[in-house]
């Protein structure tokens, strides 16, 4: 890239490091980050070291003007910059092209493999562009309802839940040489609306496009879509049959927020079981009449319309939004009560043992007495939790940070299977 040193904005970067998995924070990792000069030569931003909680200190860097990711077109609306990893025993990682937004903060979150050869293989992982701005083939139109699997398929589930996992294949559906990937379901929804949106669009767009990608998601794998069809794989990465998708791609603390706060909700229509396919594309280089369009959806959000009544616009005035009662994979589904400092009972005697499982391998949270009651050392354990974990620092276990705590806590007991 070329020529970051003219921009006018600033956006913040920072990266988070894990041996393996979230559930192991690489502690001392070097991170450096570069940029290309103008004369072809790389040139080193910064070099950081993560902390006991595998993050570096946020930095700023610069990046176009916001008005860029306002309007459809040139000139490309975000920075981009190398990200170097590097931790011993583990496989040094290069991450080219992240993408930094103006007004905007970027989680890069790196997960490293152990090194099993005298001379380490370097991961090398390059970011496309983003859909906005790159050229990709257009969506595939589907039918919106789709028939529901038989009796017999592979998984029969009476309503929707939300997995575990999404394993997204890299590739279009009949690539046999594309890898499979088991992906997080709400990193994979977090790392789709990063490449599908940007981060500076206003917050009721931001949620319209990410109930649209969650319900587009959970219809996949409500159908059976893949699997009835004898794949073994719920989603590829291909914008012409599902969504954008790009590995260890950084995301957005902004969506991160918005998707953390929504992932079980989707969008439905009256009479039918299925989230609803909900098909959207840009709206500029591809029009698509009664699917969401991403520009349209920024210009009603800049009028001050709210997400539902965005949806709407496009998708019709009968749909409404559903929560999946299941979340697969966490020990408990949220209480429905947020828990705070006087709350008593069960689920915090939960909390109180799923944050000192956690704080094993992240000592700034600090361990609890196991008492049931939520008093000032629990709050201030959730708080430290939240600013590692990038959730709003409230000091209540709120819906977001309930289902962050547990599948935390879920990684770190399977880490420790491991050893």
């Amino acid at each position: 890239m070329n020529g970051n040193n003219q921009f006018l904005d600033l956006g913040r970067l920072i990266t988070g490091v894990y041996a393996i998995d979230v559930g192991r924070p690489a502690d001392g990792a070097t991170v450096r980050i570069t940029t290309v000069g103008a004369n072809g030569e790389e040139q080193i931003i910064d070099e950081l070291i993560t902390d006991s909680s595998g993050q570096t200190p946020i930095v700023e860097l610069a990046a176009p003007p916001v008005e860029f990711s306002m309007f459809p077109g040139e000139p490309m609306p975000y920075a981009v910059y190398n990200i170097n990893v590097f931790f011993e025993g583990f496989e040094p990682v290069i991450i080219e092209n992240a993408q930094i937004l103006p007004n905007s903060t970027a989680i890069q979150n790196v997960r490293l493999r152990p090194s099993v050869n005298i001379i380490p293989q370097v991961q090398d992982i390059y970011v496309e562009p983003h859909t906005l701005y790159g050229i990709f083939p257009p969506k595939i139109p589907e039918e919106e309802v789709k028939p529901l699997p038989p009796a017999l398929g592979f998984v029969v589930l009476p309503d929707p839940v939300v997995p575990e996992f999404v394993i997204v294949h890299e590739g279009v559906p009949t690539d046999a040489s594309a890898r499979n990937l088991w992906i997080p379901f709400k990193d994979y929804i977090k790392n789709v609306c990063s490449c599908e949106i940007y981060s500076t669009w206003p917050v009721s767009t931001i949620r319209a496009n990410a109930l649209a990608i969650i319900s587009f998601t959970l219809n996949r794998i409500y159908t059976e879509w893949y699997r009835g069809r004898g794949f073994d794989f719920t989603i590829t990465n291909s914008t012409a049959f599902d969504q954008a998708f790009v590995y260890q791609r950084n995301i957005y603390d902004e969506i991160s927020v918005v998707v953390d706060d929504l992932f079980t909700t989707f969008i439905t229509r009256p009479n039918i079981r299925q989230p609803l396919f909900a098909q959207y594309c840009d709206g500029v280089r591809t029009v698509c009449p009664n699917w969401l369009s991403q520009w349209g959806s920024k210009a009603l959000g800049d009028r001050g319309f709210n997400s539902i009544d965005i949806l709407k616009n496009y998708y019709g005035q009968d749909i409404f939004l559903m929560q999946a009662q299941r979340v697969t994979g966490v020990p408990l589904s949220y209480p429905g009560t947020a828990l705070q400092t006087g709350s008593t009972g069960p689920a915090v005697r939960t909390i109180q043992e799923q944050l000192n499982a956690i704080a094993n391998n992240y000592p700034a949270i600090g361990r609890l007495a196991v008492d049931g009651a939520f008093g000032p050392r629990t709050r201030e354990a959730v708080e430290t939790f939240q600013r590692v974990f990038k959730l709003p620092t409230t000091g209540i276990v709120d819906f977001a940070t309930w289902y962050s705590i547990s599948n935390i806590f879920v990684a770190v007991t399977r880490m420790a299977e491991l050893t």
